[in-house]
């Protein structure tokens, strides 16, 4: 759903009624997990996938980003289309934010760095090539992005060379590697502790709070995109929505009551 398009065009108080109009269709004890939840959610760390083709592996690492908190998911497929393995994901997918890149010279991995460099963050490649430093030494004064490729051969030239550094995950058995989801769940749960130990502020911020928690209301309720239809025509807001024109189609223009 591209909720993040309609948001993108209220104010602050047009959210809030979006937030009460969704929150009629939720139950309260969803609403309650979702209060929960949202206080752990963080943005000072970001994961970014390159053209991953093995689904159970992508979708692995989605899991332990909701696990561990961290919101944000980055998937560049100018390569491979990213597909999502319900049984190993575990429905996790709802609950991040997902940045596509799926245009080569447009919206590829360049694009995705200079965005990711625009939020503030650090570009770290995961990789095994030399001058990489340890995983525990690096600092979480700043935002940190984690850039992971695929298992067999890891990131690509371009990946390093966008990267502000390079890092690994100390080893110390026969083999040279770990399984590509098992890599991220480790620095995922390397750096979010060092991330929520530190005097850093890790937090949401009151607005990304909202938002996030509107996304979530709307991903728990039943046809959400018809409710968004009716919050939108009943407060007339202006913009392109051409992308709810099938649910339109589906059932009617009217499905709140």
């Amino acid at each position: 759903m591209e909720i993040d398009r309609l948001l993108a065009v209220l104010s602050a108080d047009q959210k809030k009624l979006l937030h009460d109009f969704i929150a009629q269709f939720v139950t309260h004890e969803r609403q309650a997990l979702i209060d929960k939840v949202l206080p752990y959610r963080t943005r000072r760390l970001a994961v970014v996938l390159e053209n991953i083709y093995q689904p159970h592996n992508a979708s692995a690492v989605l899991r332990s980003c909701d696990l561990f908190g961290v919101q944000d998911v980055y998937i560049i497929e100018t390569k491979y289309e990213y597909q999502v393995n319900r049984d190993i994901a575990l429905g996790s997918a709802q609950w991040l934010t997902l940045h596509r890149y799926q245009q080569p010279g447009r919206r590829d991995l360049a694009a995705c760095a200079a965005d990711l460099r625009a939020a503030g963050y650090t570009l770290a490649a995961t990789t095994l090539r030399p001058g990489s430093v340890p995983l525990n030494s690096v600092p979480v004064d700043q935002k940190i992005a984690l850039l992971f490729g695929t298992e067999q051969h890891g990131l690509s030239d371009e990946a390093h060379d966008l990267a502000d550094t390079w890092v690994h995950i100390p080893m110390m058995g026969f083999t040279h590697s770990f399984n590509f989801s098992v890599s991220a769940a480790l620095c995922l749960y390397d750096l979010s502790n060092k991330v929520r130990q530190s005097d850093v502020s890790w937090s949401l911020s009151p607005a990304e709070a909202r938002d996030i928690k509107i996304g979530w209301l709307l991903n728990s309720a039943t046809r959400p995109e018809a409710l968004l239809l009716h919050f939108i025509r009943q407060h007339k807001i202006e913009g392109d929505f051409s992308w709810l024109k099938t649910v339109e189609e589906k059932y009617g223009t009217d499905q709140s009551g």
